[in-house]
């Protein structure tokens, strides 16, 4: 006869990676209670009756709205159940960054909330400008969650006909640019992926108006879009190889990769890099010569 099993099957080491947790939570939520002063949480100092400094466990509780002996069992990492809810409650109290409550949210057992972005999408550090240059002479850009260009480098105004006149998003740049499209040997091939990227950075935030507004309006100005989009097609951002034709050198072959910076999560880094194999690093690096300069900014201006 086959017994069958109702409670999971843990290995050892799943085990182990249990009760270190367990205790990580444990000297975390200490710590992070211990730097915590009554009058900044707004509580009576308590005068020479603390030995410790920071708030008690039970003070915690009661701030966060949570029962003491609950509040204990969290700290101790005992089997319990938690909520976002309560948690929320929890870190609010301590005062936790947006790092330190995305790392609570782990050591509790929870997926981690999405990391909140700075909440002007036009700021762009110096840092980010700086990066992007030293990229040179190969292209890249940064966009937001948009995809709107934020910033991009010499190299890819000549490559890619990136230009101040034009609409500063990528994806409508790809279906109606007409620089753009002429230089991108294999667009057809890509039109339908990059489609399908959208959605997924859409899916990040599905209740966001300007990611909707972008595509309506996009649907109304290329039919081409509007049928990839009909399509419902879903695809994670990841490396592509993009083929370019440009009028001086011919043709171009990049690997893309884009790269999210982790304290804007709202933004993004895309490197432009020459497919091993390719005459790609020369024919870039003399499109960013003088004469090339000169050369790739009239064929844009054309």
């Amino acid at each position: 006869m086959t017994v069958s099993r109702t409670e999971p099957i843990t290995t050892p080491h799943a085990r182990g990676a249990k009760s270190r947790r367990r205790h990580e939570l444990r000297e975390f939520l200490m710590s992070r209670r211990a730097r915590v002063s009554p009058a900044e949480a707004g509580l009576p100092d308590g005068g020479a009756r603390r030995r410790t400094p920071g708030l008690r466990r039970e003070e915690v509780a009661v701030l966060a709205g949570v029962g003491a002996s609950w509040y204990q069992w969290l700290e101790q990492g005992r089997e319990i159940t938690v909520s976002p809810q309560v948690l929320d409650a929890v870190a609010r109290v301590l005062k936790l960054t947006g790092p330190e409550r995305r790392h609570l949210y782990v050591l509790a057992g929870l997926n981690p909330p999405r990391p909140e972005s700075a909440p002007d999408p036009a700021y762009l550090c110096d840092g980010l400008h700086r990066l992007i240059d030293a990229w040179m002479p190969l292209p890249a850009h940064v966009m937001d969650a948009y995809w709107n260009t934020i910033a991009y480098n010499e190299s890819a105004a000549l490559v890619m006909g990136f230009r101040p006149e034009t609409t500063q998003n990528c994806l409508t740049t790809f279906f109606t640019d007409p620089v753009y499209r002429s230089r991108v040997a294999n667009w057809e091939r890509n039109a339908q992926r990059v489609v399908a990227q959208f959605r997924a950075a859409l899916s990040e935030r599905p209740d966001d108006e300007g990611f909707q507004t972008i595509v309506m309006e996009l649907s109304e100005e290329s039919p081409e879009f509007a049928r990839l989009w009909a399509r419902g097609d879903v695809s994670d951002s990841g490396q592509m190889i993009k083929e370019m034709d440009h009028p001086l050198v011919g043709t171009l072959r990049f690997e893309t990769t884009p790269l999210r910076v982790p304290a804007r999560p709202d933004l993004t880094i895309v490197m432009h890099n020459p497919v091993p194999g390719t005459d790609t690093a020369a024919k870039v690096e003399w499109l960013n010569s003088p004469e090339g300069r000169r050369g790739g900014m009239s064929s844009v201006a054309g």
